[in-house]
């Protein structure tokens, strides 16, 4: 069981490294490829279609502009593909009309633009995978309970000033 996280160009690297961290956080293991629905049709085609077979559970994809790679990777498979638009124009907006605006029968669970979307999607992934692992499912609860903690932490100590 492994993720995959496709880009459309090297640029969108520091983003989509959001969700490397987080799948490493948790140790879920993954693959990065940089795969353009534009520049290599064929090679995106392929990849989706193999990807069951390579092992990977789950696909993420980010794109900019017009943002078709978490579209044409879920038309060739059946895999769950969570589209992360990334802001290379147009403040984003571009990329994620782009992805949220799946027809029917094709399915992407579109995030947020950026580097929260990016975070939000390996969450989502975890999530995903937690249903069939109560390890899993225990770490993340952990990670909620540590988010709320900083949180509360940082409220008290915000009170002391």
């Amino acid at each position: 069981m492994k993720i995959a996280i496709v880009m459309g160009s090297k640029s969108d690297l520091s983003i989509m490294e959001e969700c490397s961290g987080i799948l490493r956080q948790f140790g879920i293991p993954y693959e990065m490829r940089i795969l353009s629905a534009h520049r290599t049709p064929e090679e995106v085609a392929a990849f989706s279609k193999n990807a069951r077979e390579e092992g990977f559970s789950i696909i993420i994809a980010g794109a900019g502009m017009a943002a078709h790679l978490a579209g044409v990777i879920s038309a060739y498979t059946t895999l769950p593909v969570i589209g992360v638009p990334l802001d290379a124009s147009l403040q984003g907006m571009d990329a994620l009309f782009s992805m949220v605006q799946m027809p029917p029968g094709v399915p992407v669970a579109t995030m947020g633009v950026g580097k929260a979307g990016a975070k939000n999607a390996a969450l989502l992934a975890v999530e995903i995978l937690s249903l069939a692992d109560d390890s899993l499912q225990a770490r993340l609860e952990q990670y909620r309970q540590d988010m709320k903690n900083n949180v509360l932490d940082a409220d008290e100590s915000i009170k002391k000033l």
